[in-house]
């Protein structure tokens, strides 16, 4: 359906009809969401993996594999190595060409542990952070030439004076001893600053084109949430620069009046998850409000609607003022989740360690405490699966290490770093 709508006229009279059987709104809202699964399942002959009651019962996919996609078990044979233990809320790892893995903490500590495990000392010459709420150091990446010039970039939530504070990014030179950094710099700072502690983003990459991708959060509050559709902000957007920090060549909106140069999308919530596919394409998960994560296919100049087009509802379970769930203009999301599953962090798999993973999404599962796999054909999902359950941590990074095996941290106070490989290899 391509009209914005929340609730179908046949849907209303059943819900009504509902209501009028059961005195409990509890009950009313399982039936809307049991009717909206069997739906699914009647379009499309699956089974979907998702079987709880949702937060927005009433609200429909735009298109059948937009939602609660059929549920897949692992072909893939593998086992849990800890590698570490004793990280303090852990946000990112970025594995090294040597095998050994850099870690951010988000209290403002860079690390190595070594591939064996061994947990080295912070690394020193990083700037302060504003290490507050959901603030502190998140995301690391590698220069696409680490190799010659050692360096590597990270993102923050710094503060800035007695305007607040915002995400920054910097770049600086590993040292060859690996204990410091330096030629240490800002090369970016977003605007505008604001007093808060949330939505900070931010997930780097770089691309095909060796240009650096940067996602913003809209810092959540109602007061400045609507500037993630305001092209005089950076908040709620993705960004496209060069290396130096400089607005990349070509910038969609680089000739629009008022717009900043740097915005290659609009829209978008609070993306901690990003990553490349095989083909060159860029995908984000944004953390939506309750009962709308959703992933994206990234095309520059696009606008992928939040505030204004989203699934969901607000946490306090109202619904997200004068939105709706699809609308002419803005992209719809390839998929969503309700429940929520609060995603961080993203990697499509492309090793020699798992071929039956070959071309997956795996995604960390904050809220869930899993790690999400989902597997996309021709741009639709078209299946799902929940993985490391049973260890209930809060995974918020996932990236494919040089041996094809996957390293995962997660946000816990007493976090820890994982390695996932196949058991014949498991520890070697």
């Amino acid at each position: 359906m391509n009209q914005r709508q929340f609730i179908s006229a046949s849907a209303i009279l059943l819900v009504g009809f509902c209501a009028a059987c059961s005195n409990s709104g509890q009950e009313q809202r399982a039936q809307a969401s049991d009717n909206a699964t069997a739906q699914l399942t009647d379009q499309t002959g699956r089974a979907p993996l998702e079987t709880r009651e949702a937060n927005v019962p009433g609200q429909q996919p735009t298109f059948p594999e937009q939602y609660r996609a059929s549920g897949l078990k692992s072909a893939a044979d593998f086992e849990v190595l800890v590698l570490a233990k004793g990280l303090e809320n852990p946000w990112a790892v970025e594995p090294l060409p040597n095998g050994d893995l850099l870690v951010t903490e988000r209290p403002g500590r860079l690390r190595i542990v070594s591939a064996p495990g061994k947990l080295g000392e912070p690394i020193k010459g990083l700037p302060a952070v504003y290490a507050t709420g959901q603030g502190g150091l998140l995301d690391v990446a590698l220069s696409p030439k680490f190799g010659t010039d050692q360096t590597i970039y990270w993102s923050f939530s710094e503060p800035r004076g007695t305007t607040g504070n915002a995400t920054s990014v910097a770049k600086g030179v590993l040292s060859a001893d690996q204990r410091s950094l330096s030629q240490v710099r800002v090369i970016f700072r977003a605007l505008p600053a604001y007093n808060g502690d949330k939505h900070f983003g931010s997930r780097l990459a770089f691309g095909p084109d060796g240009l650096l991708y940067v996602t913003l959060g809209e810092r959540s509050d109602l007061e400045i949430r609507p500037q993630a559709q305001q092209m005089g902000s950076h908040m709620g957007k993705t960004l496209r620069i060069t290396s130096d920090g400089q607005p990349a060549p070509n910038n969609p909106f680089a000739k629009q009046a008022g717009a900043l140069p740097e915005i290659w999308t609009v829209g978008q919530r609070n993306v901690q998850s990003m990553a490349f596919d095989a083909q060159g394409q860029l995908w984000t998960v944004d953390m939506g409000p309750q009962g709308g994560d959703e992933l994206n296919r990234l095309e520059g100049g696009k606008n992928y609607g939040w505030p204004l087009v989203t699934f969901g509802e607000e946490y306090s379970g109202e619904p997200v003022p004068n939105a709706v769930t699809t609308k002419a203009g803005f992209v719809d999301p390839v998929y969503y989740w309700d429940p929520v599953i609060a995603p961080s962090g993203a990697e499509f798999y492309s090793g020699e360690a798992f071929p039956a993973w070959r071309g997956n999404l795996f995604v960390g599962a904050l809220k869930d405490k899993e790690l999400v796999r989902l597997q996309i054909e021709n741009g639709r999902v078209t299946g799902e699966e929940r993985l490391l359950s049973d260890r209930k941590q809060r995974i918020r990074d996932v990236r494919q290490g040089p041996d094809g095996a996957l390293y995962i941290v997660t946000d816990e106070a007493n976090g820890e770093l994982w390695k996932l490989a196949p058991k014949a290899t498991a520890g070697q």
